[in-house]
């Protein structure tokens, strides 16, 4: 422990403590001799003016503090392990999107790797030991990005052209932001459309130009905003109407049951060691492809209509690859054997 610790954790016990803090207990804290504790009481007394006295009564050292005011160090004071969080707060920042953040969090990360270089150590190690995977991110806009949440915050209305993905529609928008969320790898802006006259989700990387408004936004209460964004799965908003039914494998089950796939989902275990997922939904678009991934390993058992329109996609998929497969099948050679022949060996 260098000494700019031993003065963080003197600090924080003398801080915490309703009653004076022996020698004793500050020597096991900081894991030094008596000697070096009392230059560390000496040192904060004499250099940053800390109001420590001695009660002879209590045999402990204590903030002389009138009136309950707090004490607190001059300037920016972090252990190293506070310093080791800060930075990887500020990597996971700007590794979501870059550019998103990075003259915002600037100031804040030279801070940090001047306090570690202070502390003889850096952020090299910690930033190689660190790896962020974003399979499905897309590419988003930092200026707009910044502008839009600087309007979610600052509560302003915003004029929008948006380009959405599914219709191929392009459209000027009046909307009045609520909440920022971050789904899936991408970033999406939940808000009040003046057009439409309705609560819509906007998906960042479709927003084309933004224009700030001077003027205030309309203000959608948490409960309300809770109510429509939470009741269904997925992206997807508005009150649920139906739940989904799925019977997942023995094998797959020891994933699913531990995951979070909605707040309002119920789980079952069976007793042949399927597990059943109880899931609310309103559009089933993202959920049919979530449990299209797990192959034969999940089962729709109910609603029949969600079932109806896995079976499609199903039949649709096979009817791709079935004109290739088929005749090898009926020749005798297995999809393994054929996957053998098709793919070529690793060395």
């Amino acid at each position: 422990m260098d000494k700019f610790d031993r003065i963080y954790a003197v600090h924080q016990a003398l801080q915490s403590s309703r009653y004076p803090v022996s020698r004793k207990k500050l020597e096991d804290i900081l894991e030094c001799t008596q000697s070096t504790v009392e230059r560390t009481l000496s040192n904060m007394r004499i250099y940053l003016n800390a109001p420590i006295d001695y009660d002879r009564d209590k045999n402990g050292y204590y903030y002389n503090i009138k009136n309950n005011e707090n004490y607190e160090l001059p300037g920016l004071w972090f252990n190293a392990d506070e310093l080791y969080a800060l930075t990887v707060t500020q990597e996971l920042l700007s590794k979501l999107q870059a550019g998103l953040l990075d003259e915002q969090v600037k100031p804040l990360k030279n801070r940090i790797q001047k306090l570690l270089a202070d502390k003889q150590t850096g952020t090299e190690q910690l930033n190689a030991r660190l790896t962020f995977l974003h399979q499905t991110a897309r590419k988003n806009n930092p200026p707009a990005f910044q502008k839009i949440a600087s309007a979610v915050i600052q509560r302003k209305q915003l004029n929008i052209d948006y380009h959405a993905r599914g219709s191929d529609e392009k459209t000027t928008r009046l909307i009045s932001p609520q909440r920022l969320l971050y789904y899936s790898d991408n970033w999406y802006l939940d808000a009040y459309c003046h057009i439409r006259e309705a609560m819509r989700s906007f998906s960042l990387d479709r927003i084309k130009q933004t224009h700030t408004k001077n003027t205030k936004a309309k203000e959608i209460n948490s409960k309300k905003l809770d109510q429509y964004y939470t009741q269904a799965y997925g992206i997807f908003s508005g009150s649920s109407i139906a739940t989904a039914i799925i019977k997942f494998t023995p094998e797959r089950a020891r994933w699913v049951a531990e995951e979070n796939w909605h707040p309002k989902q119920k789980g079952e275990w069976l007793n042949d060691g399927h597990y059943l997922l109880h899931i609310p939904y309103s559009d089933p678009t993202e959920l049919v492809m979530d449990i299209l991934k797990y192959g034969a390993d999940a089962e729709i058992l109910s609603p029949l209509e969600l079932r109806a329109q896995v079976a499609e996609k199903v039949k649709n998929l096979q009817a791709i690859y079935e004109k290739e497969v088929a005749p090898l099948l009926d020749g005798g050679v297995g999809v393994v054997e054929l996957l053998k022949q098709e793919i070529p060996p690793c060395y």
